[in-house]
């Protein structure tokens, strides 16, 4: 996979990501059920964030072996840290914050992921 296809990539699973944080919004505004949405909409948001996070190192990565250099991390401390944000905010806000809500949306990105290598493999098999 070339770079601008894994850039690409990126785009199009940011674009499903603010779909759904789009739907969220409404859910959380035009419902009884804010604390859930709201809690979706701190995780999925979180979870956005560290797609950026983990396509900006891959990326960098990839310059890197490029290069011939030493190669880094991926960023995988950061990605946990934030995802122990979203849980402590949950956790100090109950009232506001559906917990449960705020782990499903910190997997969003990477449903989102499986679910457009899914749709990119059947659309290349056509």
């Amino acid at each position: 996979m070339t770079m601008p296809e894994f850039k690409l990539m990126f785009i199009r699973q940011r674009k499903y990501i603010f779909l759904l944080l789009s739907i969220y919004v409404l859910g959380w505004g035009f419902t009884s059920h804010q604390p859930i949405f709201l809690g979706l909409i701190l995780g999925t948001s979180l979870s956005l964030f560290n797609l950026w996070l983990m396509t900006r190192k891959v990326d960098r990565f990839g310059e890197a072996i490029v290069k011939g250099e030493r190669v880094r991390s991926l960023g995988m401390l950061s990605r946990m840290a934030s995802a122990v944000l979203a849980v402590m905010i949950a956790m100090k806000y109950p009232e506001k914050v559906h917990l449960i809500s705020v782990v499903f949306g910190l997997m969003t990105s990477y449903i989102v992921i499986m679910i457009d290598y899914f749709f990119q493999s059947f659309h290349l098999r056509k």
